[in-house]
């Protein structure tokens, strides 16, 4: 008797251990696998995807597994039944089964990544509301273009002049065109209900394409790291009916402010929590001169300096441009982003003399440029006069 409640104290500990397991097993229970359950089409395609890739990676891997526990099984050393031929070498039907099962699994696999990396280009038009139903023929894609700043996401909807900070929305069973930049370093624009993600980089646009096809909020959110304010880079999504689409934008035109060049560049500073903005007004083109790095005043844009490389560039002379390229906005010299320097560009911004008589009439011409003869910063040919260096963009 007293040996048997001995060995019941000794398995106090192992079964209280067993049951250290339960709660995290309910955590697991209660987790949201949106990424499993989605609600977009795109996000559901590639679901899909992963369940099919999955099953057959282990069409392989269990019965390896399972072979490799009954082969360590069955010629254990104390099974004295099992056969022993240490003269086996070869066998030709063995040889089929182990080559010819991988290779099936592999062509298969190839097959579905080379017509999912198509269908599933995320700059690749919808052709789909989702598995029952094509895009009607009158229905108009909404456009949102989406900023990555430090470190919260700012959204412009071009069509309806409204921009907002951390949160979107957009109307149920209606595609989305999201055009895609950054303001700083490189991000990955995220809302796993919705679609894969795709990566934000400075200077630089890229594309998504998706449907939302259920109601409801859904969390959004920067996949890769950016900085002390990564963990907060969120903002929730919206996806809702026309009638709430239509509520939500007047919601936003009521609520909102103007979003203008220095409202922007104060915006852009980096900032951590940032709360949920509205802005009812924007300024013109300030989307594309953030994409194209020149929201700052003093600030020469990407397009007019690869014009400049285009014509040959700017010679000797265009070393005065330096400062007008510099894009970086966290120098220990500026204040919050932006400060001195920005404010000397401000100062340092002239506008020169008209040296080039008739060369304004040119079509192609930009600021500091002629193109007729090709002259351009810091070239000289052969018409005696100083070319100003290039200007940069005046907005």
């Amino acid at each position: 008797m007293k040996q048997q409640e001995h060995r019941d104290v000794q398995k106090l500990p192992k079964f209280s251990r067993h049951l250290l397991i339960l709660p995290l097993l309910l955590t697991l229970a209660g987790c949201n696998l949106v990424v499993m359950s989605p609600s977009g089409d795109i996000a559901m395609q590639q679901r899909d995807l992963i369940v099919v890739s999955t099953v057959l990676m282990l069409l392989i891997i269990v019965p390896v597994i399972f072979l490799t526990l009954l082969f360590a099984w069955r010629y254990r050393r104390s099974n004295t039944a099992a056969t022993y031929d240490p003269e086996w070498h070869h066998s030709t039907r063995l040889e089929v089964v182990i080559w010819s099962a991988p290779l099936a699994i592999i062509i298969a696999l190839g097959a579905i990544t080379w017509i999912s990396t198509h269908k599933l280009d995320p700059f690749r038009p919808l052709d789909r509301i989702d598995a029952e139903r094509a895009i009607p023929a009158e229905v108009k894609p909404l456009t949102v273009e989406v900023v990555a700043l430090d470190w919260k996401w700012l959204f412009f909807y071009p069509e309806l002049g409204i921009a907002t900070v951390n949160e979107m929305a957009a109307p149920v069973d209606r595609p989305i065109t999201f055009r895609i930049t950054a303001s700083s370093v490189m991000n990955s624009f995220y809302v796993p209900a919705l679609a894969g993600q795709i990566y934000a980089m400075p200077g630089m646009e890229t594309k998504l394409h998706a449907v939302i096809n259920k109601e409801g909020v859904f969390d959004g959110f920067s996949a890769n790291y950016s900085g002390a304010g990564f963990s907060h880079m969120r903002f929730k999504f919206h996806g809702v009916n026309q009638q709430g689409f239509d509520q939500w934008v007047a919601q936003v035109k009521e609520k909102g402010t103007a979003l203008n060049r220095d409202t922007y560049l104060k915006l852009e500073r980096p900032s951590e929590r940032e709360p949920v903005r509205y802005f009812a007004t924007v300024d013109k083109g300030l989307f594309d001169a953030i994409l194209d790095m020149c929201a700052t005043p003093g600030k020469m844009c990407m397009n007019e300096m690869m014009h400049i490389d285009m014509m040959g560039g700017g010679g000797k002379e265009s070393a005065e441009n330096r400062d007008k390229l510099e894009y970086d906005s966290r120098h220990a010299d500026q204040v919050g982003g932006h400060g001195a320097s920005a404010e000397s560009h401000d100062a340092s911004q002239t506008t020169p003399a008209d040296t080039t008589g008739d060369a304004a009439s040119d079509t192609q011409t930009m600021p500091g440029m002629q193109h007729d003869g090709h002259s351009m910063p810091g070239m000289d040919h052969g018409t005696g006069g100083d070319t100003a260096p290039a200007q940069p963009n005046s907005n």
